[in-house]
């Protein structure tokens, strides 16, 4: 008993607070919730037949009170049974939810750099290169007009597959190469985001406070302080999260991602 017990107290609030933006996701676990709550009224109606039956031990011939029995064992299996399909019906829905989050987040933060989509110009038409040079140029020799914004959009090109281990190789070497770029903020922001979607939220978290410190005067920062809060929710840290959130919304609250971190912290409260 103790163990069907257990299996009733079915953590909703993690699911709440993840998709608090999507009502339709809320509505769903709030139904499985009442669900819930229904199959719970009913193990304790079970308890209490079970010691109504313990009760009446010495007045039942033993047949009766086996049949008892079996019937009370049938209703629990059944009981336990439509709690598992409860739980296999949540775990998807959120799965579902998540999926379509994480997918419409990537399509909105492609359109916020149209920049990337094609490499910078240059005013001055640069000279043609001598014959010698045909082959890599030296390291430390100034790159030909293009070959950054090339760089940065064969990396982009690795996350829209969903290669993330490559996203992560490729905007580490385009950094390298590129420390100084204008694009430099974005590529490190892309690469936390791609240990985020990689699970790895150490990591993630690790390199949007490397973005942060490196270029703190950057528009990226508030994308980054809300991706920071994502790792800290996933990991369960609610009071860190809730904690970033406030932080962004205090010192960018005009930004998009405040407005993001408006709603998820309505959730929290």
């Amino acid at each position: 008993m103790a163990a069907l017990a257990a299996v009733l107290t079915v953590p909703f609030a993690g699911y709440a607070q993840l998709f608090g933006g999507d009502d339709t996701a809320r509505k769903q676990i709030a139904e499985q919730q009442k669900r819930i709550d229904g199959l719970r009224q009913q193990h304790e109606e079970l308890v209490a037949r079970m010691a109504r039956i313990e009760e009446s031990l010495k007045n039942q011939p033993v047949l009766d009170l086996a049949t008892q029995f079996e019937l009370f064992r049938q209703e629990v299996k059944s009981l336990r049974g439509q709690i598992e399909v409860l739980g296999n019906n949540i775990d998807g829905t959120a799965k579902r939810q998540r999926d379509m989050y994480v997918d419409l987040d990537t399509r909105l933060r492609r359109l916020e750099q149209p920049a990337a989509s094609a490499p910078p110009s240059s005013p001055v038409p640069a000279a043609p290169a001598p014959a010698a040079s045909s082959a890599a140029p030296a390291q430390g020799a100034p790159a030909a007009p293009g070959d950054e914004g090339r760089a940065y959009e064969a990396a982009q090109n690795q996350r829209r597959i969903g290669n993330y281990q490559g996203t992560i190789a490729a905007f580490q070497a385009f950094l390298a190469q590129y420390p100084k770029s204008t694009l430099a903020p974005r590529a490190q922001y892309w690469i936390g985001d791609s240990y985020f979607n990689l699970r790895d939220f150490k990591n993630a978290i690790a390199s949007q406070q490397t973005l942060i410190k490196t270029y703190p005067e950057s528009s990226s920062v508030p994308d980054a302080l809300l991706n920071i809060a994502s790792s800290q929710m996933e990991m369960g840290d609610t009071a860190s999260a809730k904690k970033t959130l406030d932080g962004l919304v205090a010192r960018f609250p005009a930004s998009e991602a405040a407005e993001k971190a408006r709603r998820r912290l309505a959730t929290l409260k």
